[in-house]
């Protein structure tokens, strides 16, 4: 079984030393070399690593990777076996390659566990968190280019928990016509959506609509599919993040 995750990195950082993940240099256009691959290489979108984020990744292994089974997790974000509260000891937990090979015979698609907002829908989060432009044109794109696709775009959108942060490991099949319809939806909105008024932090919008797009596409193909834990391998502030979304969710941003 041939399985490649790539790490999306930005930064030299510490990778886990295991053949199943290969690092790679996300952004790399027009950026100092950092030692890994870089996203820039063979048919790629490199340089729309400021609006895409992590997708620029995405869209490099869907056109340069062979492998039976493709995933993406990010340099201080892992699947991993369960939480621990130390951090070295979360680098214990990430998956290694005989676990994925144990999982992968189950299930064709491994996802982040579920992020629950209890007081918000997918919709309300985002456009708490974005300008509202992001998933209003994106839906009238699903409407007009693929509209088989509305349904489950607005049951996903009225959902209180989606699998976030793009990660995913997919059988190559299915990771092929996942990209296939991610990137024509996203590559429509770029024609669309007119970013010169947002923030540097908004215009990421591409990867951040992206996030949303995941679970519509499993939703609307009916494709089975495993919650797997995700570790951050830094200390986060629960206080502060909850006090984040609290004040989008009553206050604006």
């Amino acid at each position: 079984m041939n399985i490649k995750i790539l790490i999306a990195i930005h930064k030299p950082y510490w990778v886990p030393d295991d053949p199943v993940y290969l690092p790679l240099h996300v952004g790399r256009e027009g950026k100092p070399d950092i030692g890994f691959t870089g996203d820039n290489t063979g048919d790629n979108i490199s340089g729309k690593n400021a609006s895409f984020c992590e997708l620029t990744g995405l869209y490099w292994a869907w056109k340069n990777l062979q492998a039976d089974y493709v995933g993406l997790v990010h340099y201080r974000r892992y699947f991993t076996r369960r939480e621990v509260g130390n951090v070295a000891a979360r680098k214990e937990q990430i998956l290694s390659s005989r676990d994925w090979e144990r999982l992968l015979q189950k299930t064709p698609v491994v996802v982040a566990d579920k992020r629950n907002y209890y007081i918000e829908t997918n919709r309300s989060h985002y456009n708490h968190a974005h300008p509202r432009a992001g998933l209003d044109v994106t839906e009238e794109i699903i409407r007009e280019l693929c509209p088989e696709y509305l349904e489950a775009f607005q049951l996903v959108m009225d959902r209180t928990w989606a699998h976030m942060f793009n990660m995913l490991v997919m059988r190559r099949d299915l990771f092929d016509a996942y990209c296939q319809w991610l990137f024509s939806v996203l590559a429509e909105l770029e024609k669309r959506l007119d970013t010169s008024s947002f923030d540097a932090y908004n215009t990421r919008v591409f990867g951040f609509v992206g996030e949303r797009l995941l679970d519509v596409w499993l939703e609307k193909n009916r494709i089975p599919y495993a919650e797997q834990n995700v570790s951050f391998m830094e200390k986060q502030n629960w206080l502060k993040k909850g006090g984040l979304f609290l004040k989008r969710k009553f206050w604006g941003r």
